[in-house]
């Protein structure tokens, strides 16, 4: 028995289908939609003062809060109940880190749907989620 279950979530038709996923699938768990907000690093990161970070940062929460609504009407079609949480950082290692710290069963993730060349050049969240992940993960397309 699952009993919590993360959803990765950016609004996409994928992750609204993995949101539908998860409360068809495991309606008595606790179902926690996370949305990962992309932090520059690097060079990039290297002009931003203090305060800028501060304020990018209530940006990213206003922004992660908005994308989160569509969860939440999901989860409201389904008469189900929806936890959310809005994090910063490289989204494939945010949602590992998440899963462990967490203490979820299980990840649901939607699927661009990418092959052969272009997810080879591009890379997938996804696909990097299943190697890293210390949990089962569920790929929905």
């Amino acid at each position: 028995m699952t009993d919590r279950v993360l959803v990765p979530y950016d609004d996409s038709a994928p992750a609204r289908k993995a949101i539908e996923y998860a409360f068809e699938t495991f309606p008595d768990a606790a179902i926690i939609a996370l949305y990962v907000v992309p932090r520059p690093e690097g060079y990039w990161a290297a002009f931003e003062s203090d305060t800028q970070k501060q304020h990018d940062d209530e940006k990213a929460q206003e922004r992660g809060n908005k994308v989160l609504e569509g969860a939440r009407d999901i989860a409201a079609d389904f008469d189900g109940e929806l936890e959310t949480t809005v994090e910063t950082g490289k989204p494939a290692q945010v949602i590992e880190q998440e899963a462990t710290a967490g203490g979820y069963e299980t990840i649901v993730i939607g699927s661009h749907g990418r092959e052969g060349v272009s997810r080879v050049l591009l890379g997938s969240v996804a696909e990097k989620v299943v190697r890293r992940s210390p949990v089962p993960v569920v790929i929905v397309r």
